[in-house]
């Protein structure tokens, strides 16, 4: 066996880890598993890329790799679980920065050498520096956005559609005269920096005016974006394997954002430039057909307790709320004391909630709920009717009545957990403000609601604590 036949050997292994892993983690039962899979995949990726390659000097990828192996333990052992969201963001970024490179590098060897690309090498080029400069401001912007230092409200302005539009023109030429010049001379050369300039505005413009409820949707297309990057990247570089992994996370991305979307009930077109959340929204108790009229009523942690006490079929849904104050091992510790106390409980997952695709599993996964007490939102919904508590923490557009009733209401369509057709709603929530997407929540003015206001970790210790004060006695 000669060493290319070897190499490509061991990219056809490293390919399969890659799908294996995939696959398992689509699963939680298996997802850690898969997640070690596909990263001995990507490491016998990278070793056999370092060898073939035929390095003459090792010094820089040794300093490359000790960086970031500090970086990546620093990300795993320090980064907050609520942070996870903006964390993925960042490495989505990263990801397209690292196929711009890529593509600049192969455009400067070009340069350096006095010759010109082919037309595919300079499609390619052109391509890993387009979709990685939108992915890394994109990825950026939506970074400042889940961590607060950015406003979660969508930034609309005047002419903003014909704004985008012309930068995706402007890209388009500039693109297209890199390929017929070949990245020969002047023209070229100022082609590929327009290309690049361009890309990175475009990264901005398109994610300013998506809202802070939108925010998986923008995760997961963004992941989408950065592994054709590096798709595009490997067809530079003519590296098989990286093109078969950035297919694979391209590929996946788009299919996890139409899940995305269908869990909205939206276009993607509607997520990316209807600026969802901007304009006042109808306010609940209004006179639209089908709003909801009444007013919100508080509860204290005495009361939730002794509504609770009696329950024999709870649900929890989590929502961002929970992430926040962390409460996922209090939520956890109530879940067990229900249990001994003879009542059933389960979690109902909306495929929204939270910040990113799969936020609340990972919350609860870490807190060590069981993988069997999780329900998705189809198959909870029947059972509704029948739970005596729906416990909501944290949670607003997943559980808000007006997706079903208020056709004035910008979610009306939108499948939601039917969390009001419980026999008792008990809402923890820290004020009387509106969630992060900027709609009121209709479910909190019905009459089988109430609301348990404070931090939710506060508020669920406060329930806890009145439980093994029972024990006790």
């Amino acid at each position: 066996m000669n060493a290319e036949t070897l190499i490509n050997f061991s990219y056809i292994v490293a390919s399969i880890l890659f799908i294996m892993g995939l696959k398992m983690l689509g699963r939680q039962t298996t997802a850690r598993r898969g997640n070690m899979i596909s990263s001995l995949g990507m490491l016998i990726a990278v070793v056999v890329t370092l060898f073939a390659r035929e390095i003459v000097s090792f010094q820089w990828i040794v300093v490359g790799v000790g960086i970031g192996a500090v970086i990546g333990i620093a990300c795993a052992r320090l980064i907050k679980m609520t942070s996870i969201p903006e964390m993925v963001a960042l490495l989505n970024g990263f990801g397209g920065l690292a196929s711009l490179l890529v593509g600049w590098a192969e455009y400067g060897k070009f340069l350096a050498a006095g010759s010109t690309s082919s037309t595919f090498t300079g499609t390619v080029i052109v391509l890993a520096v387009l979709i990685g400069g939108v992915t890394f401001t994109g990825s950026l912007y939506a970074f400042g956005k889940l961590s607060g230092k950015l406003s979660g409200k969508p930034v609309m302005f005047s002419g903003q559609q014909f704004v985008n539009g012309a930068l995706v023109l402007g890209l388009i030429a500039a693109g297209v005269v890199y390929v017929i010049h070949g990245g020969a001379g002047d023209i070229g050369g100022n082609a590929f920096y327009a290309c690049l300039a361009i890309a990175f505005i475009l990264g901005i413009t398109l994610v300013m005016p998506i809202g802070g409820g939108d925010m998986p949707v923008v995760i997961s297309m963004l992941n989408s974006l950065s592994g054709l990057a590096a798709c595009a990247a490997g067809f530079v570089i003519t590296n098989n394997v990286l093109i078969v992994a950035g297919c694979l996370v391209g590929t996946s991305g788009v299919i996890l954002t139409i899940i995305m979307c269908k869990a909205m009930n939206r276009s993607l077109a509607n997520v990316l430039f209807s600026g969802f959340g901007s304009d006042a929204t109808a306010a609940a108790g209004g006179d639209s057909e089908g709003q909801i009229k009444g007013e919100l009523k508080p509860i204290s942690a005495e009361d939730s307790f002794a509504v609770l006490e009696a329950a024999r079929n709870v649900v929890v849904v989590p929502g961002y709320g929970m992430a926040v104050s962390q409460a996922q091992h209090v939520v956890r510790e109530l879940a067990e004391m229900l249990e001994n106390n003879g009542a059933e409980v389960r979690f109902a997952i909306h495929p929204v909630a939270g910040r990113m695709p799969g936020h609340m599993n990972v919350l609860l996964a870490e807190a060590n709920v069981p993988y069997e007490q999780l329900v998705e939102m189809d198959s909870i919904n029947p059972q509704m009717p029948m739970m005596d508590v729906a416990i909501v923490i944290g949670a607003n557009d997943v559980v808000n009545p007006a997706a079903a009733r208020d056709k004035s209401s910008p979610i009306y369509g939108m499948p939601i957990i039917n969390a009001h057709e419980a026999n008792t709603v008990i809402c923890l929530k820290r004020g009387k403000g509106a969630g992060f997407s900027g709609i009121e929540n209709q479910l909190f003015l019905l009459e089988n609601t109430r609301m348990l206001y404070g931090d939710a970790k506060a508020s669920l210790q406060g329930v806890v604590s009145e439980f093994k004060a029972m024990a006790e006695d």
